[in-house]
């Protein structure tokens, strides 16, 4: 069909279901609603009719009207200009949005409702918006089954899957589109709907229950939002009944062929596959003598015809070493794999790096294969479900760590940072690097069954801000908590209290650093409960196979990663870091125990000593906690009493942790060392 006005014609608008409107409740859409409002564009386009029915949703709430083009709307909608992203235009208090797809109108659209009276009462302007990265992915880790260690939801901490039920798919996917609402309103464009641990029940997603994959991907797709599939590398033989998976075997690739070619018969709007590949007993192309891009060649062959992406993941170490050696380092192993095969990758495989190079710590250094692959496309991966930071049972704010990341600059003051390389703008990187523009950036989603979707309502800044950092990695995280509270917590007028905007702020945007105080400190990670990883066990990973040490002593406490005495981890770093972290002296102190083993005694910059500096964090954390809840206590009747009730729960156990955190870590540093609080403070 030929461009045309999109009907106004009565269609069903949504009612708001028992879950919990996030950051999109109708009172966010006031200042939208209360306005006149025309779409424009293809009619056939099922995501620009989502648009019609939000500008329906919103003026049937507030009051306003959808109207003919040529009805003097104060906000144009059209889906036929050229260009990237979208351009919004205010010419006296009237507004034009404009974008080459629906899905970038949509975009668009919620652009204006993010920033909602400031949309029409702004001077004029001519404004181009497009996302940094144009790959911008959330990876679930829900299983079909329940797992009978991991359950429904590996790492999930909110509840079952919203796409699985029972042992198979859920009839009723309702929660699925709106949750494709709320991502396409923070600009995540494609979501992976299963686990990286790829189990057999999991792994026929890819065959026998396609058509299902196909009803998850049609529940998605009205706001713009594309499916992926993890698959396993096992899958010619699990499924295919071949005798090998060697990925330069011929029937494998021809298996892999076909395999793709049904997917996106089924689905043709596919965005293809995730692979963890022999990492933590998970099948790979090193059973057969291969590399890692031997593998990834292997599927990035397959899904190229229907121009798929393969996203590779590079967490590959080695999880049964000795914990008697000291010169292995797991720190090192993802860069080992992986830099020597530089350039080999296909330009549709992504290799998508975790942000440091452990297991996302609360504080760890950032990755250096981020700095040491320029020849292949690389992805930034976050964790938005909080494994080793409360598991949405503390309140923890990650954008401001996320921010740390993005903006960290593998070359020096001057130089490219991270964002950079993950949008192909890195040093040296290749032109088929440039030309694609690079990996983007992807995380784990938080999200679970749960009425909140988070189980924490307050986690729910963390999956709003992935969102919005995915599409401008260089934004304020406290602008974008502010966002997010502007429209989660927005009255009848579409306003926000002063006062609990003021207690969210206060509450919400120290938190990262008030959870680490009461951790694992200066950098040193873990020291959690092994298996759940919730709660203080500061040996209990330490005799482990899994290599996540810090091999405390009497003496002292650390990691020697240096290149003079220890794994020469920071030789994998490009100058100047290499030998910043390298010198005890110029090492960033909140990285001093990930990058060197030193006396219980070394004096600190802030000038007290290692274990001085344990005991007064510690104590000060659990004290930043009580004062979170008071705080929050204060909002008492300001917002709603669900919330307020979910949140006064999960802030009584993050108190009751943070104490037993404190009360652990002090003790443990106290009787190894003998050294005792200068303040006489309770250690037991």
């Amino acid at each position: 069909m030929p461009d045309e006005k999109a009907s106004p014609a009565p269609s069903e608008i949504v009612v708001e279901p028992a879950w919990h409107a996030a950051w999109l409740p109708d009172a966010a859409l006031a200042a939208v609603g209360r306005r006149r409002v025309a779409v424009v564009g293809p009619a056939e386009d099922d995501v620009l009719v989502t648009v019609l029915r939000e500008a329906e949703r919103a003026t049937a709430a507030h009051g306003g009207d959808v109207v003919d083009p040529d009805g003097a709307p104060d906000l144009l909608l059209d889906a036929r200009a050229g260009g990237d992203g979208f351009r919004l235009v205010r010419d006296g208090g009237r507004l034009t949005v404009s974008a080459p797809t629906a899905t970038a109108l949509l975009h668009g659209w919620f652009h204006v409702v993010r920033l909602g009276e400031a949309a029409f009462t702004g001077p004029d302007a001519d404004e181009r918006h497009a996302p940094a990265f144009a790959l911008r992915v959330l990876d679930h880790w829900d299983n079909v089954d329940v797992h009978p260690v991991m359950g429904q939801v590996e790492r999930g901490y909110a509840g079952g899957s919203i796409f699985y039920a029972d042992g198979r798919v859920r009839d009723d996917l309702s929660r699925v589109t709106a949750y494709a609402r709320l991502l396409a309103a923070t600009g995540i464009d494609r979501v992976c709907i299963n686990n990286v641990n790829v189990h057999a029940r999991e792994a026929r997603l890819l065959t026998d229950d396609l058509p299902e994959v196909a009803r998850i991907a049609a529940a998605l797709r009205p706001y713009g939002v594309r499916t992926h599939l993890a698959v396993s590398f096992a899958a010619p033989m699990s499924l295919g009944g071949l005798p090998t998976s060697d990925p330069l075997d011929d029937d494998v690739r021809a298996w892999w062929r076909a395999a793709a070619d049904q997917v996106w018969a089924t689905i043709p709007d596919f965005g293809g596959f995730v692979v963890k590949a022999d990492s933590e007993g998970q099948p790979g192309p090193f059973a057969y003598g291969r590399d890692h891009a031997d593998g990834a060649n292997l599927l990035a062959d397959a899904v190229a015809p229907h121009g798929g992406v393969v996203h590779w993941r590079a967490f590959v170490y080695d999880h049964t070493q000795d914990w008697r050696d000291r010169s292995t380092d797991r720190a090192r192993a993802a860069y080992d794999h992986f830099a020597p095969l530089d350039g080999r990758f296909a330009d549709n495989v992504v290799v998508q790096v975790k942000h440091g190079p452990i297991d996302f710590q609360t504080r760890e250094a950032v990755s250096p294969v981020l700095a040491g692959m320029p020849a292949t496309r690389l992805a930034l991966e976050l964790q938005v479900t909080q494994e080793y930071t409360g598991q949405q049972r503390h309140v923890c704010y990650l954008a401001p760590w996320w921010s740390e990341n993005l903006g960290f600059r593998p070359w020096g003051e001057g130089g490219a940072a991270v964002r950079d390389v993950v949008a192909g703008r890195g040093p040296g990187a290749s032109a088929a690097v440039a030309a694609t523009g690079s990996g983007g950036i992807a995380a784990v989603s938080n999200v679970g069954d749960d009425v909140f979707w988070t189980g924490h309502p307050l986690a729910q800044a963390n999956l709003y801000a992935f969102g919005r950092l995915a599409w401008d990695p260089t934004l304020d995280p406290a602008a974008v908590l502010d966002e997010w509270i502007g429209l989660t917590f927005a009255g009848q007028d579409g306003a926000v209290e002063p006062r609990v905007r003021e207690v969210l702020h206060a509450v919400l945007d120290a938190s990262w650093r008030t959870y680490e105080s009461y951790t694992a400190p200066l950098g040193v990670g873990f020291m959690v409960r092994p298996g759940h990883h919730y709660g203080p066990d500061v040996d209990g990973y330490e005799y482990t196979p899994w290599g996540t040490y810090h091999f405390a002593d009497r003496d002292g406490i650390g990691v020697d990663r240096t290149r003079a005495t220890g794994t020469g981890f920071t030789g994998q770093y490009p100058a100047p870091w290499r030998d910043v972290y390298e010198d005890l002296a110029t090492c960033p102190d909140e990285l001093l125990l990930f990058f060197h083993h030193v006396p219980y005694t070394h004096v600190l910059r802030s000038g007290v000593t290692v274990v001085q500096h344990v005991y007064d964090t510690h104590f000060a954390g659990v004290e930043r906690v009580r004062e979170a809840i008071a705080a929050w206590e204060s909002l008492d009747g300001r917002v709603p009493s669900d919330v307020d009730a979910r949140v006064r729960e999960r802030l009584a156990e993050q108190l009751r942790s943070a104490v037993e955190w404190r009360d652990q870590l002090n003790t443990y540093f106290f009787r190894k060392s003998g050294i005792p609080d200068t303040h006489g403070r309770t250690i037991f």
